[in-house]
């Protein structure tokens, strides 16, 4: 077993820790707001840590689920940084979803202290946090992101090694991407069915196996059709990740016109006071 340090005991990394503890892990825990970590330590037992310099010291693994790149920035190479007593040979893997600069950046630095480093954000929101069933997407050397498995395996049902490092977030910009178009039109069809007086229920029976389907579909429909917003992942949040992909597009020439307009939906329902709901209340900008 392992001395894991693990800095964010957020809605995705207080039960992503948890379950490195269920394995039997020693943790060391860290959040910027203490309160969030005593409880964690009161649940699931462990050591809580002042600083992230401090709960990186002496580790075997240093674990980070965080906000944004300031945030992973301050709690790495801050002046109370992990990285500033992780010892050479030590293993840091980042959940955050951040830029690629900053995850290159990372590598670069870990390369100096002698650290393995893995960019490796996920997919599955809360829930598959929870259940232990995220996708997690690595960037990093073969020997960082074989040496994560092994703690990745605790939490992710599919992890993949998808290129270098940066390779992880920009990765999860695709995942996005692709999100931010499927949930518009889901909202758009819901709606149209709405104003159509059809059965929502017997259309979603008859459109949900066929070429229409899809996870939004499956899982967020009913929920849309219902105005439950509650599921975790915030409009907040998915305009952090649709930024990131669109400035990323602007380094590497893509044109992203479909996100970039749904962008600007969340947008519209951030000024409507919706930004703290699940990114299916896009939903709440089309009029019934």
């Amino acid at each position: 077993m392992s001395r894991i340090a693990f800095i964010g005991m957020g809605v995705m990394g207080a039960p992503m820790a948890r379950h490195l503890a269920h394995k039997g892990h020693e943790l060391t825990v860290y959040n910027r707001s203490p309160a969030k970590a005593e409880r964690w330590v009161a649940e699931n037992g462990g050591r809580m840590a002042s600083s992230a310099m401090e709960a990186g010291e002496g580790q075997d693994v240093v674990i980070t689920c965080v906000g944004n790149d300031d945030d992973l920035a301050e709690v790495t190479l801050g002046r109370e940084g992990a990285f500033r007593t992780m010892r050479p040979g030590s293993l840091f893997i980042d959940h955050t979803t951040v830029s690629a600069k900053i995850a290159r950046q990372l590598a670069v630095e870990g390369k100096t202290h002698e650290i393995l480093c893995v960019d490796a954000p996920v997919s599955g929101g809360q829930v598959g946090a929870e259940n232990g069933t995220l996708s997690v997407m690595c960037g990093g050397r073969d020997k960082a992101v074989e040496a994560a498995r092994p703690y990745m395996e605790a939490y992710g049902a599919r992890i993949t090694h998808v290129g270098p490092a940066g390779a992880g977030q920009t990765t999860k910009m695709v995942n996005q991407i692709c999100i931010a178009g499927a949930v518009q039109g889901l909202a758009e069809a819901l709606r149209f069915a709405q104003h159509a007086d059809l059965d929502l229920d017997k259309v979603f029976e008859a459109v949900s196996g066929g070429a229409a389907a899809s996870w939004q579909m499956l899982n967020r429909w009913k929920t849309m059709a219902a105005d439950d917003f509650d599921f975790g992942f915030a409009i907040d949040w998915m305009r952090k990740d649709l930024g990131l992909a669109i400035d990323e597009a602007r380094t590497n020439g893509a044109t992203l016109p479909v996100a970039s307009l749904v962008d600007q939906f969340y947008a519209d329902c951030q000024a409507l006071g919706y930004g703290r709901q699940d990114t299916s209340a896009i939903i709440r900008r089309l009029p019934k």
